[in-house]
């Protein structure tokens, strides 16, 4: 592992794997995040099951952990190398010239991403953590002395979406999110060699992605706040 992160090249394939490791978990949880509008009852049983279904907690969770910290430190490491790199580059020509604003700004896009990706866990994964492992209740109910109180899933997520600020930081961060996909898939791909006959359907396909699936997360988010106002 050393020996590929030890290149330019291994640094930016293991970016790129990262990369399209978690957008495939960004995908899975937006589709079971939607059906907290279309089905909460569907919503509740999944996210129980996922909650504590032990392969998920103990195998597939800290892979995901750590897969969201190297994709950070990775991106941190080759920003600092693409700024020394530039800084040489610029003495010569405009460098700007021959990139994009994002590809010049992932690092604040994804600094964004990193505070949003903080608060994210504070709403919602260290109160699951704490419910299930330091109180002790498996339940998923919102009475775990009464079986029929129902699932706590959806009360708590429509609960973090009362506030407006929250709300607001919630839409930013997305639409920053949405900003650092749209390169980052196209340098994801380029990176693990996806340059072929294909290439213009990848495209095609980041670009819905990259601006769909934050536009779920915001409608999401303006759902239940609007429904709690109305």
């Amino acid at each position: 592992m050393s020996g590929i992160l030890s290149s330019s090249i291994g640094r930016k394939f293991a970016m790129a794997i990262s990369a399209l490791f978690l957008m495939i978990f960004l995908l899975q949880h937006f589709a079971i995040n939607i059906l907290s509008v279309f089905s909460p009852d569907t919503f509740n049983e999944v996210s129980h099951f996922m909650g504590t279904f032990w392969v998920i907690q103990y195998a597939l969770q800290p892979v995901l952990i750590f897969g969201v910290i190297f994709h950070f430190v990775m991106g941190f490491v080759l920003e600092i190398k693409n700024t020394k790199a530039r800084q040489i580059k610029y003495a010569v020509n405009n460098g700007g010239a021959n990139s994009s604003w994002m590809s010049r700004n992932m690092i604040w896009s994804g600094l964004t991403i990193l505070a949003f990706m903080l608060l994210h866990f504070y709403d919602f994964w260290v109160p699951e953590i704490t419910i299930k492992f330091i109180d002790g209740d498996m339940s998923g109910l919102i009475d775990p002395n009464n079986s029929e109180s129902g699932f706590r899933y959806l009360e708590h997520l429509q609960h973090k979406f009362v506030d407006m600020w929250r709300v607001a930081l919630y839409v930013i961060s997305f639409v920053f999110l949405a900003l650092h996909l749209l390169h980052g898939f196209d340098s994801a791909f380029q990176s693990v060699g996806a340059n072929n006959k294909y290439t213009k359907g990848l495209k095609r396909f980041s670009k819905i992605y990259a601006i769909g699936i934050p536009v779920g997360f915001i409608f999401i988010a303006l759902y239940h706040h609007l429904k709690h106002i109305l």
